[in-house]
């Protein structure tokens, strides 16, 4: 198992936390996410997957949620 962990930027609620968990589940390998809200800031999310991640295929799952990772 690989951890991998991002800071999400926008999210303000549990209906923004719930887009982004369900968009990264939809990645191959993806076994579970955990994201702590910070409404309004920067939100830490952790991705435990079967393998590492590719920067692309979860930045583009958060973009498809609506959110960016921040920098």
């Amino acid at each position: 198992m690989t951890q991998t962990d991002i800071r999400v930027t926008g999210m303000t609620c549990e209906h923004c936390v719930r887009a982004v968990t369900d968009e990264l589940k939809l990645v191959p390998g993806v076994q579970g996410v955990s994201v702590e809200l910070v409404s309004g800031g920067d939100s830490p999310v952790h991705i435990t997957s079967d393998e590492a991640l590719t920067a692309q295929a979860v930045a583009e799952a958060i973009d498809e949620a609506g959110y960016a990772i921040s920098a």
